[in-house]
């Protein structure tokens, strides 16, 4: 198997303090969400009912997105199909011709990431500017999102800070969060008023009315469409739910995993154009409707990108987002990036302790660790299995079927506590890099069962 993620990973953990910043920063996230969750008795109620909701609506998706298109129309929005990326990426570029758009201002969107947009518009001459802060920031520094809710959480204070000196010419030396803000807000505010469109993604998608609902929580998303006459939307069909009382599930599970909030700051309907401005809705599937039919990770559509898994993966927390060669990453990520190709992001399944916590925290209970884990049984069949791991499965495979070779290894094991140390830690140790081995006992469980030093319980 491939070791792009392992070695990635490596190169972040080779900066200690790093590593251990990032890790007690998203930990705490992870802190908050619990706390916050205990405060709602029927915190697991809800969970269990937005999973039902999600998956009875990406079962029946072809009743909600008809309804959802039927409702938004009525409202006078305009509501365009892409099947892919591509198609995603022309339609948005044909709206912004129709319009005469130079300068587009963006909400966060990850589909928008998905489809490599931004690349996309720039090379036919839009400028495209991103609003919300951490992505402005990556923007500036031309890096994709290291998490798909605090996309510029690897990022120190000091970092932003030198770079606002030399993109934004700000006072030298100056980190602090709350002077670095307001250049931000000053920064943008000019682009804001002399945007020619606005784009966001979606949150949600009400089928019952056909509102798009849009969660942040600096306003951007708000003030960006509230002075253009051009705002075009962004969004996957699995963003769908049915109705109102459904949305209402959703949005206090939300922020309370995502952040520890009890909500975003704002929570934005948009359901009608303003008068003399339109809304376009392009609806994408680039491969969601194929996910579908697939029983055994269907469950990756439910996702609601809240982030709760990435904030408590041991292994995103010490390993960095940019360690995965998928764009979201995380045991989401993962899931998601095997659904895309399996052979190109087959490296990612290896990022993984198999502990559950992704399961334990999400708020939609998504399978994820156990869709890792049958992916993982799926590499061999993608010839992508480790060759050396193949080799010490046989090995192990072929000790425990042979009793009297197992027993006489258990009596000769503790020979390699008396072992030099180079001999034990090399090379070809994975295991030793980073942990001590552990000793072997002088009697095995067995030996110490016939001679009766192990009593059996009452």
């Amino acid at each position: 198997m491939s070791t792009k993620h392992a070695e990635a990973a490596n190169r972040f953990i080779a900066d200690k303090s790093q590593e251990r910043w990032h890790d007690e920063t998203l930990w705490q996230v992870r802190a908050k969400r619990d706390v916050i969750s205990q405060t709602i008795p029927e915190w697991e109620e809800l969970r269990e009912h937005a999973g039902k909701i999600k998956m009875h609506t990406i079962t029946h998706l072809d009743k909600y997105l008809e309804q959802f298109v039927e409702r938004a129309e009525s409202n006078g929005v305009i509501v365009h199909w892409a099947k892919d990326a591509k198609e995603h990426n022309e339609i948005v570029y044909s709206i912004l011709s129709k319009h005469n758009v130079r300068k587009l201002v963006k909400s966060k969107s990850m589909l928008t990431e998905e489809c490599h947009l931004n690349p996309f518009l720039i090379e036919k001459g839009i400028d495209v500017v991103e609003s919300d802060l951490g992505e402005r920031i990556l923007q500036l520094m031309n890096e994709p999102p290291s998490h798909i809710v605090m996309p510029a959480i690897h990022l120190k204070r000091e970092v932003i800070g030198k770079l606002f000196e030399e993109k934004m010419h700000t006072e030298k030396g100056n980190s602090d969060p709350a002077y670095l803000t307001h250049a931000a807000r000053k920064s943008l505010r000019n682009e804001f008023l002399t945007a020619d469109a606005a784009m966001t993604g979606a949150n949600f998608g009400v089928a019952a009315t056909g509102d798009v609902v849009v969660c942040t929580n600096e306003g951007n998303a708000d003030m960006g469409t509230s002075i253009p006459k051009l705002h075009i939307v962004s969004m996957g069909l699995e963003k769908i739910i049915p109705d109102y009382r459904s949305l209402s599930v959703f949005i206090r599970l939300l922020a309370r995993s995502a952040t520890g909030q009890p909500a975003t700051t704002y929570t934005s309907h948009y359901r009608k154009p303003r008068k003399g401005c339109e809304i376009h809705i392009v609806l994408v599937d680039n491969n969601r409707s194929e996910i579908t039919g697939n029983n055994e990770h269907i469950q990756s559509l439910k996702c609601i990108r809240c982030a709760a898994c990435m904030n408590t993966c041991p292994v995103y927390r010490r390993s960095g987002g940019y360690s995965y060669t998928y764009f979201i990453p995380g045991p989401i990520g993962i899931n998601l990036g095997m659904l895309r190709s399996p052979e190109k992001y087959s490296d990612n399944v290896s990022a993984c302790s198999l502990c559950y916590s992704c399961n334990n925290v999400c708020p939609v209970k998504i399978d994820l660790a156990d869709q890792i884990y049958r992916w993982r049984q799926n590499l061999d069949s993608l010839h992508k299995a480790d060759k050396m791991k193949k080799l010490m499965s046989s090995g192990m495979k072929f000790l425990f079927t042979h009793p009297g070779i197992y027993k006489t290894s258990l009596k000769f094991a503790p020979i390699v506590n008396h072992l030099p140390r180079f001999a034990l830690y090399n090379n070809l140790n994975d295991w030793g890099k980073g942990r001590e081995l552990p000793q072997f006992a002088k009697k095995s469980f067995t030996q110490l069962w016939k001679a009766g030093k192990v009593k059996k319980s009452d």
